[in-house]
């Protein structure tokens, strides 16, 4: 993606040019990577921390729906400067403006955390165990036997657990109880993204 960030109002002006490309980081934990290929004296070394800091706040307000983006490489490959209107701040405003356009053009996705549900439960309630856990967009990953009783094990939606413990306690007389961690990210249902999506613009 090339930007040319270029404004002259009298006197000094802005100007930097740089072109990046952006990927998703496959693997692993890193939430943001920038890459600096830059050769030649093409963008004076001073600058590069600036193209880098654009970047990384135009990820946090992100393109979709104002959420943070993450799991991005950022690949500074080329540019370009002005001996006098050149600044820390014009190559920071052409690295957000830079990230902002390539980013839609990469057809983002929202990500949500998802977390370990581990129910233990009387063996009788299994059955409304499961389904509110089905109901919640969960997924059964195990079932168990510990110390007499059922172990139920889940991967569900941190959105969908809100209420959780009552209902648990309703549906199973008090008699089941539960632990959650954080497992992972994953892609919200597009259906459910649309609807993110619209509420954060107010439709």
């Amino acid at each position: 993606m090339d930007y040319t960030h270029k404004k002259q109002t009298g006197g000094t002006g802005q100007f930097a040019k740089v072109q990046i490309a952006i990927e998703p980081i496959e693997g692993g934990d890193a939430s943001y990577e920038f890459v600096n290929k830059v050769t030649g004296g093409r963008i004076p070394k001073e600058y590069i921390p600036s193209v880098d800091a654009g970047a990384q706040e135009a990820m946090q307000f992100g393109i979709l729906a104002g959420y943070e983006m993450t799991g991005v490489r950022v690949t500074l490959l080329d540019g370009g400067y002005h001996e006098v209107d050149s600044s820390e701040l014009a190559f920071k405003i052409a690295g957000s403006q830079a990230f902002k356009e390539a980013a839609r053009k990469a057809s983002p996705v929202l990500l949500e955390p998802m977390m370990a549900v581990e129910v233990t439960t009387p063996e009788d309630y299994m059955g409304e165990v499961i389904g509110d856990i089905n109901s919640r967009r969960g997924q059964i990953q195990a079932m168990e036997e510990r110390a007499g009783a059922r172990v139920v094990k889940g991967l569900v939606p941190l959105s969908e657990m809100f209420g959780y413990v009552g209902d648990l306690r309703s549906k199973t007389s008090g008699r089941a109880s539960y632990s959650m961690q954080f497992d992972s990210y994953a892609e919200v249902p597009r259906n459910v993204a649309e609807e993110i999506i619209a509420k954060a613009k107010g439709e």
